[in-house]
């Protein structure tokens, strides 16, 4: 086996070079919509450059911080290298905080968009009219699974299939 390329240190890259050493290499979670979902590294990755460019045509630059509200699920990973593949700043609030704490720690961000999980729609619900800098609230599912709510949602799994 060769040696992998020499890198730049960079978040980033992490994922390229799990791609390309690692790429088979199951990845294994649970997902909140229930069940068990099953990828890789090569996949992880593939989905990691689709959220990056699917962020851009939304307007986010790179040094923007992008918030997630998120357990450790496959799609809370694709986040995180996304984010950071498209040079923005993942931004992980602790979902266990008291709502003014969240409503706190996004506005002094100045988080430019909110990725979390539908499990976390009610906390969104209530701190959304108070978030200064949000412009987009992304949910982490598929078209099936997005709940009703009068936020203007913007369903993962949709952004990914058209970047």
């Amino acid at each position: 086996m060769s040696s992998p390329p020499a890198w730049p240190l960079l978040v980033s890259r992490l994922i390229d070079h799990a791609a390309l050493i690692h790429g088979g290499r199951e990845i294994v979670t649970k997902s909140v919509e229930g069940g068990v979902h099953r990828s890789n590294w090569r996949e992880t990755r593939q989905r990691s450059k689709r959220l990056a460019h699917a962020l851009q045509k939304l307007g986010a630059r790179r040094g923007d911080r992008i918030a997630t509200l998120a357990w450790n699920t496959h799609r809370h990973v694709e986040c995180l290298y996304g984010i950071a593949g498209m040079g923005g700043i993942a931004h992980t609030i602790n979902p266990r905080l008291f709502i003014d704490q969240i409503l706190y720690i996004a506005n002094h961000a100045e988080d430019r968009a909110l990725l979390f999980d539908t499990s976390f729609l009610p906390i969104v619900e209530q701190i959304a009219p108070r978030l200064k800098s949000i412009e987009h609230f992304i949910i982490l599912c598929g078209r099936d699974h997005v709940p009703p709510s009068g936020l203007d949602l913007l369903c993962y799994e949709e952004l990914l299939a058209g970047a």
